[in-house]
């Protein structure tokens, strides 16, 4: 999910798993379930109380098999009201690996995770003279799991369920040389999954793959998650900077496979935050929000009043940016906000105090005017910006990207600003763009609190570091590259910094630091980060009834990246999977409840891609990776499951 737009930096990500987390209901779910399970006495069974995993150990070398697949050996302990515990050991069961062959509801197949241009042809990658094939994915990510009122698809006979599936990029053509990161339109598919309904196991039934062209194609799609009111809120990471697109090889390339022509892509239709509407057959629309603000977007979740949204924002030099849309359940229209952090900052979890957070306002828009924006305006229209001081009081001092640069904002064209040069215009209006790989957001709705993922702690957020900004709030003695995990609480009653109120309930009024990553000296099997903690967070989810967060690893640091669940009433940290070294843990989706049944679905992408931490594995791992995962130009999607069966919820 995350990749530092940066060749040296390796590029993350991990993919779907669902798991039906079993007997996590409501009372009378939970008595049926006792009921089948000989619990309870005198007639009366007790009610579901608590959840638990327990941690798995770190796979090692004595079983490299395990350091090469994804191992689950965790367990998940439900306890009742009357202190009666029912365990189930969980473990992954994969719907495909990218580059198979799938259903395609109609007779015939599809190449799972592959490539289509705006035309929705496939796009071939001829690297290899001879094996000329269709491009397909090795980086499924964000994830959603969801149902549709009067749902109906051919070949389901339990309950049709749907996962949204997008595919962040590829990372290598087959050649094995040429560099494919963000140089591919991403695409995005629904998969139509029958739910047995006794037994809560997934199967699949039908690929889709929804149509992108009549919004521009998509860009580097990375988080995602559930609208409140069941739509797919995906993501545009790393907007591509609309100065240098031109010439910029990358953006050139995208445009080449998705149009056929390398400046037919416009670098403003790009970098924004595309919702994902399922049909009842499967099927699929798309349209993106123009006004929430062109940033690096990751994991947008929307607050349960529906209208709040706070937002990942995966850069250098990022910020805390929230959307309060006009209308519930509608992205539309709305204000974008961004935050100045106050005195305080601290990545250590044991600080007393937290951050205080105000909120600038950027603009209000709605998605149609921005887009048109987007359509007739180039960069020099809305601003100046240059990469030298032009000894000009009408410029401003700002850093964008790790980079320092004086912009103007041409007379009339402050919403233009705000809207498609978000990150230069909250710097210019003062807003604290210091994070560092802004990654993940979920929300604990009974505690009113958000949290938010700091893949690394490093660069901008560092004192005296080149794209440190003085002042701006965001500043540590030193980097703490393992990353951590913020908690920010949420209110209302809020004014922006012009003393208006702010229309939402769920504005985030301040950060502290819930986890942190240590790191360490490189260990016997390579780690650089403690592997009995979490290191370099990406993806977050939080599940309501089991009380758990749910993290993700993007790590360069731990030799396999881990799947975490975190209670935050008990505070016990479990690794509950390991996915293949050199791979991603990401794509984290926790639905607490699908006809009784409880779902986790997590991801992996990019086995085998390896770094510095992985010299003293990769001889014995990569003939293994390889014979797993297509030689290593494929991933699985899937889902974690109970065993030996999964457990129905309700009657």
């Amino acid at each position: 999910m995350s990749h530092t737009p940066m060749p040296s930096r390796r590029k993350a990500l991990q993919f779907l798993a669902g798991v039906p987390l079993l007997p996590l209901g409501a009372s009378a779910s939970a008595a049926s379930l006792l009921a089948a399970c000989g619990g309870g006495s005198g007639g009366i069974n007790p009610a579901f109380a608590s959840a638990s995993f327990t941690s798995m150990a770190a796979p090692s070398l004595s079983n490299p098999a395990a350091m090469a697949t994804t191992t689950v050996g965790s367990t998940l302990n439900v306890k009742f009201s009357d202190d009666s515990v029912q365990s189930y050991q969980l473990a992954y069961q994969p719907f495909f690996v990218t580059g198979d062959r799938v259903s395609d509801g109609k007779g015939g197949t599809i190449l799972a995770g592959g490539y289509v241009d705006i035309n929705n042809k496939p796009i071939i990658d001829a690297t290899v003279a001879g094996k000329e094939r269709q491009f397909f994915s090795d980086s499924p990510d964000g994830t959603s799991l969801l149902t549709v009122p009067n749902a109906k698809v051919d070949g389901v006979k339990g309950n049709p369920v749907f996962a949204v599936v997008q595919f962040e990029y590829t990372t290598w053509a087959q050649d094995g040389k040429t560099d494919m990161y963000g140089k591919l339109p991403s695409p995005i598919a629904v998969l139509s999954l029958d739910q047995d309904p006794a037994t809560g196991k997934l199967s699949l039934v039908k690929y889709h793959n929804v149509d992108t062209s009549k919004v521009h194609g998509l860009w580097i799609t990375c988080g995602a998650s559930l609208s409140p009111w069941g739509t797919h809120l995906s993501s545009e990471e790393y907007e591509p900077d609309a100065f240098s697109a031109a010439s910029n090889a990358q953006f050139k390339a995208y445009s080449k496979n998705l149009y056929g022509s390398e400046t037919a892509a416009n670098p403003y239709h790009y970098g924004h935050m595309p919702e994902v509407t399922v049909n009842a057959d499967g099927t699929a629309s798309i349209k993106k929000h123009f006004c929430m603000g062109r940033i690096s977007h990751e994991l947008v979740q929307v607050m349960p009043d529906q209208r709040t949204a706070l937002m990942g924002d995966d850069a250098t030099n990022s910020g805390y940016f929230v959307f309060v849309a006009d209308k519930e359940k509608d992205l539309s229209s709305g204000t974008l906000y961004a935050a100045k952090v106050g005195s305080g900052f601290s990545i250590d979890p044991a600080a007393n105090s937290a951050a205080p957070l105000t909120w600038i306002k950027l603009g209000s828009a709605t998605s149609a005017e921005i887009e048109n924006l987007a359509n007739t305006l180039k960069p020099t229209d809305i601003m100046s910006v240059t990469s030298t001081d032009p000894k000009d009081a009408g410029y401003t001092k700002i850093v964008a990207n790790g980079k320092t640069e004086w912009i103007k904002i041409n007379p009339g064209m402050e919403k233009a600003a705000a809207f498609l040069e978000t990150h230069r215009y909250a710097a210019f209006a003062g807003a604290s763009l210091g994070f560092t790989k802004m990654e993940g957001t979920t929300v604990n709705a009974r505690d009113k609190v958000a949290y938010s993922a700091l893949q690394n702690v490093q660069s901008s957020m560092v004192a005296g570091n080149a794209a440190n900004v003085p002042g701006n709030g965001i500043s540590v003695p030193k980097q703490l590259v393992a990353g951590a995990v913020m908690a920010l609480n949420l209110r209302g009653g809020q004014k922006d910094t012009q003393g208006n109120a702010i229309n939402s309930e769920w504005m985030p009024v301040d950060t502290k630091a819930l986890l942190a990553g240590e790191d360490i000296s490189a260990d016997a099997l390579g780690n650089t980060a403690n592997p009995n903690n979490i290191a370099n967070p990406d993806n977050l989810k939080f599940s309501e009834k089991l009380r758990t967060l749910f993290i993700g690893e993007d790590s360069s640091q731990h030799v396999n990246n881990f799947l975490w669940a975190y209670n935050v009433d008990t505070k016990q940290l479990s690794r509950v999977m390991s996915v293949p070294a050199g791979g991603e843990s990401t794509g984290l989706h926790a639905v607490d409840e699908i006809n009784g049944f409880t779902y986790i679905m997590s991801n992996f992408q990019h086995a085998g891609d390896w770094g510095s931490i992985h010299s003293k594995v990769k001889d014995q791992l990569d003939p293994l990776i390889r014979a797993n995962y297509k030689d290593k130009f494929g991933s699985a999607v899937g889902y974690l499951t109970g065993t030996p069966r999964q457990m129905k919820l309700s009657a």
